[in-house]
């Protein structure tokens, strides 16, 4: 199963995300959400893995800027939609590995993802 990191090249938290991969020879496949998009299949697929409140990053300006019917009114099905329009809603990066969802970025995290790899 390939490891695939989810994000946006210019976020700097996936910046050190990738860096911590390239540095300890993690074999891993970029998506980046601008660039190859995303897809309500793959959003859904998420909302299996993890509680769908989990993905969302509620300090970025795009949540910020949502109106406050569309805040008060999420789901695991409106988000769905809602992230395919706006992907840097998803808090950054994810990271699929061995069929487990990783959300967000810690040094100390993914020495522990890793060192069981």
């Amino acid at each position: 199963m390939i490891t695939t990191l989810y994000g946006i090249k210019n976020c700097d938290t996936v910046k050190k995300a990738r860096k911590f991969l390239d540095n300890n020879n993690i074999d891993y496949r970029f998506h980046d959400f601008r660039q190859d998009g995303t897809s309500a299949e793959l959003i859904e697929h998420w909302c299996q893995l993890t509680d769908w409140q989990n993905l969302l990053n509620k300090r970025s300006r795009t949540y910020r800027e949502l109106p406050e019917a569309t805040k008060n009114t999420m789901s695991a099905d409106s988000i769905i939609n809602l992230v395919c329009q706006q992907p840097t809603l998803v808090k950054r990066p994810v990271l699929n590995h061995q069929g487990q969802l990783y959300i967000g970025y810690s040094d100390k995290n993914y020495q522990e993802i890793f060192s069981h790899a």
